[in-house]
């Protein structure tokens, strides 16, 4: 099983940077590009019927049709995506639409565009433990990409 990194962004420029940009942590993490809400349903599915657990959904704000906000709201309100760790990776959300996504899609992490690549990749490894231990996923094939520190602990309290 992999755990899987969502990146919904429309500019396909700004996607592919992300893609970049989480690159080092692919040998052990499935990155998935979608451009819009209802490909990132279709990748959600595919992610489901390979068996592999959707972990981090960074997703832009400012989409065509269905807003990132609307779409982690959505996510949140779903029992088989519940545990998913949200990241707004967005220039363009105002006030409201990020207290929406705090208040109704329980928002993890906000990265304001332009990003910085290590701050970024430092956010996912946190996502990514927060949700290996929700899901009480074993951490070991996983420890390369997750928060070192936390993923140890809980590597001791499972074997303890």
């Amino acid at each position: 099983m992999k755990l899987v990194v969502l990146v919904l962004e429309d500019e396909p420029d700004v996607r592919e940077a992300l893609e970049r940009d989480l690159e080092p942590l692919a040998a052990h993490v499935r990155v998935e590009p979608a451009q819009d809400v209802p490909d990132a349903r279709a990748v959600i599915a595919e992610v489901a019927a390979d068996g592999d657990l959707l972990a981090v959904v960074l997703a832009d704000h400012r989409l065509p049709g269905t807003s990132g906000v609307d779409f982690l709201v959505e996510l949140a309100g779903a029992e088989e995506t519940a545990h998913v760790a949200t990241v707004l990776v967005t220039g363009q959300a105002d006030q409201a639409d990020t207290i929406r996504a705090v208040n109704e899609a329980g928002l993890d992490h906000y990265v304001a565009k332009p990003w910085d690549a290590e701050e970024l990749r430092r956010v996912v490894r946190e996502q990514l433990t927060d949700v290996v231990e929700r899901t009480r996923v074993d951490p070991l094939p996983y420890l390369s990409v997750l928060d070192q520190v936390r993923a140890m602990e809980l590597v001791r309290r499972r074997s303890g």
